[in-house]
């Protein structure tokens, strides 16, 4: 723990006096509420209500061409990659009684949530065809429904990441593995970093390096108590599952030279968590 609050001292050293406009992104949408499930039509439709800036969510492609959404590779023992969505997929039924979602009916819902921003991880697969695959399948989808000015694509995946930059120019494209400095993103044309917030303990310089170099920042995925520390950092997104706390500290922020002493922003939990 002494380790880590010195970290967030670094970083408090580098951040700037007055706070950006932080936004929150529900992780795999709002759904931790009574019948809802983590990546579900239903968390993305809380998520809406909720009024937060953003909804993330996962992809995978299966066999047959369908882009599901699911954040772990596999599911009751199918992996998802290596399966027939028609054959091993479309009946099967999460622990909310929702069935397991495709991309094409979370856009579609997403298209009737005005002012959600969609939040679209391209998960990484084990052929490197598997993912040009599903990238072509997803922009081919975002731009069915219309929504390529409401997109944002993260990705683990360096390939999937350098495909959608040179498909969809115009988009936001961010990286999340975080070993990439900042003025390297800039040059292979992303939008800014999203990365853990260990990543960001470990280099506080970068969040300033990529504000100065015209890139948004991320932060993933922080639980509430620490919520208060990232705002401060002048991170421009937080990715958190607590995102009604998240809108509520938001809504609280203040602005100003002395808004470190106000948000008493002084700890740090080492609690991060993995997408």
């Amino acid at each position: 723990m002494k380790r880590f609050l010195l970290s967030l001292a670094v970083i408090l050293a580098y951040s700037t006096a007055a706070f950006s406009q932080t936004q929150i992104i529900a992780h795999r949408g709002y759904w931790k509420t009574e019948g809802s499930y983590e990546n579900t039509v239903s968390s993305l439709q809380n998520a809406g209500q909720l009024g937060v800036f953003g909804s993330e969510f996962d992809v995978y492609i299966t066999t047959d061409h369908v882009l599901v959404v699911h954040h772990d590779p596999t599911i009751q023992g199918i992996r998802l990659e290596e399966a027939s969505y028609e054959r091993d997929l479309k009946d099967l039924v999460l622990p909310n009684g929702e069935k397991l979602p495709t991309l094409e009916e979370f856009l579609a819902e997403g298209a009737k949530i005005p002012g959600l921003r969609l939040i679209l991880e391209l998960k990484s697969h084990r052929r490197v065809v598997d993912e040009d695959r599903a990238v072509l399948a997803a922009v081919d989808l975002v731009r069915k429904y219309n929504l390529d000015d409401r997109v944002d694509y993260i990705s683990f995946s360096m390939n999937m990441c350098k495909d959608l930059i040179r498909l969809v120019p115009s988009a936001d494209v961010y990286y999340l593995n975080g070993e990439v400095a900042p003025a390297d993103l800039k040059t292979l044309g992303f939008a800014g970093l999203d990365y853990e917030q260990h990543v960001l303990l470990k280099h506080p310089e970068w969040i300033k390096e990529a504000h100065d170099l015209g890139l948004k920042v991320n932060v993933w995925t922080v639980k509430a108590e620490n919520i208060p520390a990232f705002i401060e950092m002048g991170v421009d997104f937080i990715t958190t599952n607590d995102p009604v706390e998240g809108q509520e500290l938001i809504r609280k922020q203040p602005t100003g030279p002395n808004s470190r002493k106000a948000m008493g922003a002084n700890t740090f939990s080492d609690t991060g968590k993995r997408r």
